[in-house]
């Protein structure tokens, strides 16, 4: 039987358990699960992870863990009983873990491993915390080591800073909200504000001395030197090298590291530095002979120096390589560092060996036990320490020191005899009393070990040596007392043998007859003249001489004899023990010298305050003995003594020594009765304070009030314990009329000089230090009492002095903090003062810092839910008191700018986020009752109605993101809590008194304002958190947006007709509720909207406000950046926000307005589902075509669907951003074209927008069409821009504005020459379908032509696209997919080239046209395009397939031309017809003939660099003739069964036959201008064309032409008729498509892809998929037809696969009917150079050839040609030949031929060619003139159909139409009857003979233009 569990409440899982058995709860190792019941070894429960499922699991597999249980039952809280350090860490760690996880696959691969490392860590420190053996000191460090790592991860990964009190996590719960903000800002400053380190050390490590001629050993000296005081500043750190340069205890770190400990800040300046001094050990001079001496002498090497500030730059430990230098003359040694720190240059240079030292120096912060922790290693290897000469700044108690410092100066010598100066060494040694010499006392610095004697360095011949080294000699103080310094003088003598001659010696006692040691400073002795051999050790011999000159003068009573030697030393004393002040010394033996107790009492003053700590306890004792031997006599002496003595600890430097004089007057004070003197004194002082003319030494007095109530009240209480507690009224009576002398002083104002009000800042900054001592005689209340009579007696007035206001608050806020406040009794008594003062302040925005601290812990006494009924009397009066000017102060602080500095923008919000903090605290605080109370206290509805307004501003402020630091996610739940909490209490005073008659539109829109922003916080959207946090805020608070949108909906319900006030204002904010995806939110949240709807309806009869409201909402939301990646399923919900949600739509029904609201509904719907596809392509990185799409469909939805102007407009700029940004530029243009159309050319005023300034319609119209003219330019698409310029430049000739007409003209000119100068590629145009749900909306389902970018080819393209829609898959057919594919949960791609087919004729068709012009109408303002597939219809023919090969033409026919507005557009209507093979024969014909007019026509004007083109071409036709071309179209098309069969073809026939006569023709004529154009070495090739063109002619049944072709040239039609499929029966265009001959890449796999070189690429009609970019000048050629994926329809295989091999080898790439589909096989014979390019009318070759036998043509394929093509776009361009008007011209290359491709062959094209040729007739050159009616004036029911029903996107700019050669817009549009043509023609003869003929055409009907446009406001 299951039974609850009692004491089994928690577990963690140590197995995983599958959960396979009935009702098994699946388990994983690690899981901590919660149990609730127990049967037979088996648990029920779940795990925290996922509490909502339940289930059984073994007993065994669970690790039990001491729990205790919150609230038991249902709804019961089990928490672990363990430390909750582990607590934070495993959840902290499993919250991690996910995170990590993800770093790897973000490739965040630093912070991934440096998590790793930290995550192990943490967990080694949890193991050691588990196993309990720590000890408490240890436990403490893990602990800190823990919570800094654990901030360290939550830091990195964005998560929220944890409160915490001594390591363990804060409930804030249970603290005040203060307190919680107090340990948050802590937490933060920490981590934000690195603590500056006050102590500083650098380390020093010696690594050598290079140089190239060392050979000695050397002396290295290391120390700190201040310039600017001219003095060093620590003591020496010295090292000896061996004569390699190197330190010679490499084993022994601390003979060569050291540590210069404790610089303060100060020292870290640029004129500190660290001076180096080289002593070498040797011979006197460097270049003696070995046998010269073999005496060691220390002499002078080098000095080397380094700023300390160059070390603060960075914290390298890279070695530094100092320069070694040497002074000029040896007598400038001393000195030498100082001329290299001035740069005296004169003074020093370089050592001569150039030696160069190596160390390595790093700058340490913080104090030593922090460096010992960080640098445990440098410290365990062994590192000295040198301190600094003296003290350091702050001297701790117990520091024992007793360090003499000798500076050995200077000497002044005599001859003695001698020629020359003397080698001077002075030795010294340390004697004690009984004559013995003391060892190891003489330390030369840190880093060697302290020695007997010091030897000098000797500088040669100089009798005025100076030395000026440091010595320090750290004697015991029992052996300071009668020892003395010898110092001994020698001669050093060069010779041979090298002796030290003694000649003079001096000495110096250590301490003075008195007890004072030597005095600080420098020290003239004599030097007392000895024999060589005299012998010093008996002291007693010379100790009774005189030892200074100082002294000699002094008393005059010693005679001797005058010695002019002398020798200086510099002594300095650091000693704890020892003194050299004498006045010290009488004060301290007052015993001794009654007389002169006054006079040491004088002197105290003026003794150094370090002597005074260093014998505090004894000075103490004195003072008070004095006291007690005459206390009348000397009681004034000693207090002012005693004042002297405590305000000297008030200095930084003696703080440390509080402590010492606490434990003084705890353990040792013994003055039982000094009480009364020392409260007799201090009231006389307080007495005298108003008549007093100097208060300094009052304010001295009243400094130091603390202590001497300290030692009031202990030697009152020794009194008591003495006497049995007698007198204790009088001492009360004493104290009373202390305080109340203290009171009358305090209330006087200051009217003279400010001297008053200063003592009574002195009194006050130091009185609350005074009520714990009082507390310790006094009852609570008693001492409550006195203060704040004390406090009370201070004047209130405002006007008083700033200064004495801002301590009066300080002295308040000391009150607070101290131990008498805590207290509940005194608190109460206190309080009313405390707030009165601190409203006077906040009332004039005064002193605010420390009022929001006063504040602060105010309510950090008043814990939560104390429900005492002294707290809640407290509630009462700071509600009363201090509520409505808390809530102004946050106002104001708020509202004021934030200053400039970082530490004020600090304290600025330190004081927002305490009075916030206050704010809060004070209202979780507050119950119903004080509510109630606080409504009650207004007196009329005016004030209530101040209050609300003021807070409800004032918690929309605290919801501000910036209101706290991004990670205080729990100060921001906190703050929430109380504000929901604060809002449900007002809202029921908002509906009593704001309703009905008394209703205030302000109150009720601010509190709805406040609910709407408080609903949409990030802090609240629980969706965003992790599991574990957003169970942990569930738990705490609940979900509150749900609360608070309960009581919108209750508020809102009340409102009754008012309602109307806030319809349409609150439509936008009641939606943004609606989008957050909280279904309980929604459902209440979304009957209002119907709500809103039947009032509006009910008002104006219709939903015009809302919808535009809602529109406007959406839009605003999504610019707001709603849509990030968090986000993402609050749109996603939208939908069914106005779908599937049954509430809104069905109620809509019910009602009499049904259909507009549905309308409305699916308006929004439509809209919301292009801006969730908007939101989402803005995401991305890079510009897209996604984004560019997504533009386009939402710009068109505004206009057309909604007709929002100005989001129209807005739009439009966004998308002519990305359109640049993607260096877009034509696109760019027709974008901001759109903007252009709908201004006039007119003066209206227009207001600024957007980036326009204000300004006038006409500017802006100009500045656009500048604009535009600049974009079009960068795009190339000059010819538009040239319209525009036309445009402009009326305007400025209708204003006479020439000077910018001139600049217009000349920038119109500037556009011609670049048409004419310069190369344009032909963009490749591809259609790309879009199929499957998964696509956005605006591409769903739809296909679509896309201009491709330079030199972008098909598999570019579809990489391109492919990476754009990862996640689609390519089709691999061009079939259209069936509903499957429509309805599929994926993404589909279908794409594959197409060919543009030109609307307009006429220029492609003029003769004389140069191709750059062409060019651009090749490509632009293109509607139609065309793709191509090959089948079989009936029975094929083996012997010739091409009877029954037909081909499927699919035309396309766009919204909008291309270029435009985007790169691609959508498809809106499609045509299929079906080609015959007889019409295929003649397209293929027709445009051979073309292309071979044009080559002869270039050739003859000399357009070609060379003629290898034509000869290629004359080859491929003539040899495919030769071999069988023509003759297999014979066979099909002229045997009597065909034309039997077919008698509807008989013109079809006879047109094929006069193709292939005009192709002799042509022909014949092109060898004659081949043969006069030939270079030599190619005459052999000319002949056998010659030749085998006479076979070509007998094989077509031709003998001979006429001798003279002189007739007209044969016209030809322009099209033939087709079957139509799809639409009305309808000729081709005379431009046909293009079929790209390459197989797709979505058809074979990718091993039967063309692959080809450029140049063999150029060759074939197209280049293959991969051909490099440098291939083709364009896409394709238009006399090539469309790559066509498979057809459905599939014919079976030839077995024999080289049947056709023959024949299809005679066709060129081009002509060979391949696609992707039936490419042509290639023998391995046909490689060969010019064979393979066989050309002429052949048959098709059969389509159904396998895979591998498909390879295409141009792989085979080498170029012969040496010479560019015309218009590759890697070659220069050639001089173009301009006609002269009586010469002929062969009509303009209209298709790409393969000559100005670049290419080297040429051929028929594939099967699926498109007819492109122009049918100008052929003339011939002998006559040399044109013949009439040449041209292609084709007309009738051949041309193109035309789209009657099409109407335009408002963005259409080209109108499609015949009538112009150039369709135009009507943005760009001209008139016709007083302007040229958009581009003027050349001045050909022909030219009216084609213009007549185009005019005579047949126009159909022009496309119909837009709706009236609506001229912009904007």
């Amino acid at each position: 039987m299951w039974t609850p569990t009692d004491h089994e409440k928690l577990g963690v899982v140590i197995a995983s358990f599958r959960g396979t058995v009935p009702f098994g709860l699946s388990l994983e190792i690690g899981d901590t699960v919660q149990i609730l019941e127990k049967c037979d070894g088996w648990y029920r429960g779940f795990a925290l992870k996922n509490p909502n499922i339940k289930g059984i699991f073994p007993s065994s597999y669970v690790h039990l863990k001491n729990a205790f249980v919150k609230n038991k039952g249902q709804f019961e809280m089990v928490i672990p009983t363990e430390d909750s350090v582990i607590t934070e860490m495993t959840s902290t760690l499993r919250d991690w873990g996910t995170m990590w996880k993800q770093l790897y696959v973000r490739n965040e691969g630093d912070l991934f491993h440096r998590l790793w490392h930290i995550m192990n860590e943490i967990l080694d420190l949890r193991r050691q915390v588990l196993v309990g053996h720590l000890t408490h000191d240890r436990m403490k460090d893990v602990k800190r080591h823990i919570t800094a790592r654990l901030d360290w991860g939550n830091e990195q990964l964005g998560l929220d800073l944890v409160p915490r009190k001594e390591y363990a996590m804060v409930d804030p719960e249970d603290i005040s909200v203060t307190e919680l903000y107090r340990l948050m800002e802590h937490r933060h400053r920490k981590k934000d504000t690195p603590m500056q380190a006050s102590s500083h050390h650098l380390f020093v490590q010696m690594k050598s001395l290079m140089c190239s001629n060392l050979g000695e050993e050397l002396e290295v000296i290391f120390s700190l030197f201040d310039s600017k005081e001219n003095r060093p500043i620590s003591e020496r750190f010295f090292l000896r090298l061996n004569r390699n340069g190197l330190p010679k205890a490499p084993d022994k770190p601390e003979r060569h590291c050291s540590l210069f400990v404790d610089l303060g800040s100060s020292e870290l300046r640029r004129d500190i530095y660290v001076t180096v001094h080289i002593i070498r050990i040797g011979r006197m001079g460097a270049g003696e002979k070995k046998n010269a001496c073999s005496v060691q002498y220390r002499r002078p090497f080098g000095c080397a120096v380094l700023s300390i500030a160059d070390l603060l730059t960075g914290e390298t430990k890279d070695d530094l390589i100092l320069k070694v230098y040497m002074c000029n003359t040896e007598s400038e040694w001393y000195q030498i560092h100082e001329n290299i720190i001035k740069k005296l240059n004169a003074r020093y240079n370089l050592t001569g060996s150039n030696a160069g030292l190596a160390v390595s120096l790093q700058l340490l912060h913080g104090d030593i036990e922090q460096i010992r922790r960080e640098y445990s290693s440098v410290f365990s290897h062994g590192v000295s320490i040198t301190r600094k000469l003296g003290f350091s700044n702050i001297i701790m108690p117990g520091e024992m020191r007793n360090d003499l410092y000798i500076t050995i100066e200077r000497g002044e010598f005599e001859k003695g005899g001698k020629s020359v100066a003397r080698n001077v060494e002075v030795t010294m040694f340390i004697v004690e009393s009984s004559g013995q010499t003391l060892k190891d006392f003489i330390s030369f610095g840190s880093g060697e070990p302290p020695a007997g004697e010091y030897r000098s360095f000797v500088l040669y011949h100089n009798n005025s040596p100076r030395w000026a080294e440091l010595l320090k000699l750290p004697i015991p103080v029992d052996k300071f007392r009668g020892a003395h310094i010898r110092f001994e003088f020698r001669h050093c003598s060069t010779k041979e043998k090298g002796e030290k001659k003694l000649f003079g010696f001096s000495f110096v006692p250590l301490m003075q007859e008195d007890g004072r040691t030597l005095p600080d400073g420098t020290h003239e002795l004599i030097v007392h003249k000895c024999e060589e051999n005299t012998n010093l050790q008996d002291a007693t011999r010379y100790l009774k001489l005189p030892f200074s000159k100082g002294i000699l003068l002094g008393n005059s009573n010693q005679v001797m004899k005058a010695t002019k030697e002398s020798f200086w030393i510099t002594s300095f004393l650091c000693s704890t023990k020892l003194t050299q002040n004498g006045d010290m010394l009488d004060l301290l033996k007052w015993r001794t010298h009654p007389d002169k107790i006054t006079g040491c009492l004088s002197k105290l003053k003026e003794i150094d305050g370090s002597e005074i700590v260093k014998f505090l306890q004894d000075t103490l004792d004195t003072l008070f003995g004095i006291l007690d031997e005459n206390s009348q006599k000397y009681g004034s002496k000693v207090f002012d003594s005693l004042v002297h003595i405590i305000n000297l600890l008030q200095d930084s430097k003696f703080h440390h020594f509080k402590p010492v004089m606490d434990t003084y007057i705890e353990s040792h004070f013994a003055g039982a009765l000094a009480y009364r003197d020392l409260i007799k004194v201090l009231k006389w002082y307080v007495d005298r304070i108003m008549e007093a003319e100097r208060q300094e030494h009052i304010q001295a007095v009243l400094k130091a009030q603390e202590y001497i109530f300290k030692y009031i009240v202990q030697s009152r209480r020794l009194f008591s314990l003495a006497t049995g507690g007698q007198n204790e009224e009088e001492f009360r009576c004493c104290i009373q009329e202390l305080l109340m002398s203290v009171r009358f002083f305090l209330s006087q104002e200051s009217k003279g000089s400010g001297a008053l009000s200063q003592s009574q800042a002195v009194f006050l900054s130091s009185f609350p230090a005074v009520y714990s001592e009082l507390l310790k005689l006094f009852d609570v209340r008693e001492v409550a009492s006195l203060v704040q009579d004390t406090l009370g007696s201070l004047p209130t007035i405002v006007h008083v002095d700033d200064s004495l206001q801002a301590v009066k608050l300080q002295c308040i806020g000391k009150t607070v903090e101290s131990q008498l406040y805590t207290n509940p009794d005194s608190r109460y008594i206190l309080l009313p003062v405390v707030l009165h003062h601190l409203h006077m302040h906040l009332q004039e925005q005064k002193d605010l810092v420390m009022c929001a601290r006063i504040l602060s812990n105010v309510f950090c006494l008043i814990k939560k839910n104390s429900s005492e009924k002294s707290v809640l009397e407290e509630i009462d009066v700071i509600v009363a008191s201090l509520l409505d000017i808390l809530l102004r102060t946050i106002l104001e602080v708020t509202s004021r700018p934030q200053p400039s500095g970082s530490a004020m923008r600090l304290q600025f919000q330190d004081v927002t986020g305490e009075f916030v903090a206050c704010l809060l605290s004070l209202l979780r605080q507050m119950t119903d009752r004080h509510y109630q109370q606080l409504l009650d206290s207004f007196n009329t509805k005016e004030e209530l109605r101040d209050f609300l307004l003021q807070i409800f501003t004032v918690f929309r402020i605290l919801i501000r993101p910036e209101m706290f630091p991004k990670d205080w996610t729990v100060m921001r739940l906190v703050a929430n809590n109380v504000i929901i909490t604060t809002v449900l209490y007002l809202s029921d005073a908002l509906r009593k008194n704001f309703l009905n008659e008394n209703f205030d539109y302000k109150i009720w829109d601010s509190y709805f304002y406040l609910a709407v922003i408080f609903i949409n916080q990030l802090c609240l959207q629980l969706e965003m958190f992790t599991p574990s946090k957003k169970k942990k805020v569930l738990e705490k608070y609940g979900d509150m947006r749900v609360t608070m949108g309960c009581e919108i909906f209750s508020m809102w319900q009340n409102l009754g007709e008012h309602k109307l006030h806030f319809i349409p204002a609150l439509i936008g904010p009641f939606l943004e509720v609606t989008l957050i995806p909280q279904p309980d939110l929604r459902n209440v949240m979304i009957p209002i909207f119907h709500d809103m709807m039947d009032w509006e309806q009910r008002r104006s009869g219709n939903f015009k406000q809302v919808e535009a409201k809602l529109i406007d909402k959406l839009d605003s939301l999504m610019s707001e950046g709603k849509g990030d990646e968090t986000y993402r399923e609050l749109f996603n919900s939208i939908i069914p926000l106005f779908g599937p949600y049954p509430s809104l739509l069905k109620k809509i029904e019910r009602e009499t307005w049904r259909e507009s609201g549905v309308s409305l509904i699916a308006t929004v719907t439509r809209l919301m589902e292009r801006l969730l596809d908007y939101r989402d392509c803005m995401k991305m990185g890079e510009v897209d075509g996604k984004k560019i799409g997504c533009t386009v469909s939402l710009l068109n939805f505004y206009k057309t669907e909604l007709n929002k102007e100005e989001m129209y407009i807005r739009y439009i700029h966004k998308l002519y951003d990305l359109h640049l940004k993607a260096q877009n530029f034509t696109e760019a243009a027709y974008t901001l074209l759109l903007y252009d159309e709908l201004l006039e050319w007119s003066d209206r005023p227009l207001r600024e927008f957007l980036a326009y300034p204000m300004q006038t319609e006409w500017q802006r119209k100009e500045l656009l069409h500048l604009t535009i003219i600049q974009n079009f330019d960068r795009g190339k698409c000059w010819e538009n821009g040239i319209i525009l310029c036309r445009k402009i430049a009326d305007q400025y000739e209708s204003y006479y504005d020439y000077r910018n007409l001139s600049k217009m003209r000349m920038m119109e000119a500037s556009l011609y020459d670049k048409i004419m100068d310069q190369q344009r590629l032909e963009p490749e145009f591809f259609r790309v379908g879009f199929y499957g749900k998964k696509f956005p909306f605006f591409l769903r389902n739809k296909e679509f032509v896309c201009r491709g970018h330079d030199y972008e080819r098909l598999e570019a393209f579809q990489q391109r696209m492919l990476s754009e829609f990862p996640h689609a898959i390519a089709m691999q057919h061009a079939n259209q997919p069936d509903e499957t594919i429509f309805q599929a949960e994926a993404q589909y791609l279908q794409i594959y080239a197409v060919t543009p087919i030109p609307e307009s004729q006429e220029v492609l068709q003029r003769e004389g046209v140069p191709d750059n012009i062409k060019s651009f109408y090749k490509v632009n303002h293109i509607w139609k395009f065309r793709y191509d597939r090959p089948f079989h219809k009936g029975t094929k023919d083996k012997e010739n397939e091409f009877k029954s090969l037909w081909v499927e033409r699919t035309s396309l026919y766009l919204v909008q031309s291309l270029p435009g507005i985007s790169r691609w557009f959508e498809v809106e209507k499609r045509e299929v017809v079906e080609m015959s093979p007889l019409e295929n024969a003649i397209e293929v014909l027709e445009n051979k003939n073309q292309q071979l007019k044009t080559l002869i026509s270039q050739c003859q004007t000399r357009q070609m660099q060379n003629i290898n083109p034509l000869t290629m071409c004359l080859n491929g036709v003539i040899d495919a003739a030769v071999n069988g071309g023509v003759a297999r179209y014979q066979e099909a098309f002229f045997v009597k069964e065909y034309i039997l069969s077919h008698p509807e073809d008989g013109e079809k026939i006879a047109r094929l036959r006069e193709l292939m006569l005009e192709q002799a023709q042509i022909l014949e004529f092109g060898l004659a201008v081949h043969e006069k154009f030939v270079p030599q070495d190619m005459r052999p090739l000319h002949k056998k064309l010659v030749d085998q063109f006479f076979v070509m002619k007998s094989s077509l049944g031709i003998q001979e032409f006429s001798a003279c072709i002189q007739a007209s040239p044969v016209h030809f039609p322009n099209g033939s008729p087709r079957v139509c499929r799809n639409s009305a029966p309808a000729s081709m265009s005379p431009n046909g498509t293009r079929v790209i001959p390459r197989r797709s890449p979505l058809s074979y796999p990718a091993v039967n892809r063309y692959s080809s070189s450029s140049l063999s690429s150029q060759a074939s009609a197209e280049p293959s998929p991969s051909t490099s970019s440098l291939s083709s000048t364009h896409s394709a050629s238009p006399n090539v037809t469309s790559s066509a994926p498979s057809s459905a329809r599939a014919s079976p295989l030839l077995s024999d696969k080289h049947k056709h091999s023959r024949e299809n080898c005679c066709l060129s790439p081009r002509e060979r009917p391949c696609s992707a589909i039936y490419p042509t096989p290639v023998e391995p014979s046909q490689r060969l150079l010019l064979n393979h390019i066989g050309d002429g009318a052949l048959p098709r070759s059969d389509p159904n050839l396998s895979a591998p036998e498909k390879a295409s043509p141009a792989r085979h394929t080498t170029s012969v040609s040496p010479s560019p093509a015309r218009r590759s776009p890697l070659k220069g361009s050639v001089q173009s030949f301009t006609p002269s008007p009586v010469e002929y011209h062969s009509p303009g290359l209209i298709s790409n031929s393969p000559v100005l491709s670049g290419s080297c062959s040429s051929g028929i094209s594939s099967l699926s060619r498109c007819s492109m040729s122009e049918t100008s007739g052929f003339e011939n050159q002998v006559n040399e003139q044109v013949a009439p009616g040449s041209g292609s004036g084709y007309s009738g029911p051949d041309e193109p159909v035309q789209k009657e029903s099409k109407t335009p996107p408002p963005y259409s700019v080209y109108e499609r139409t015949l009538r112009r050669p150039v369709p135009l817009p009507h943005s760009l549009s001209i008139p016709i009857a007083s302007e040229p043509p958009a581009l003027p023609p050349k001045p050909l003869a022909a030219r009216s003979s084609h213009l007549d003929n185009g005019a005579r055409r047949t126009e159909p009907g022009p496309r119909p233009r837009p709706l009236p446009r609506k001229v912009s406001q904007l």
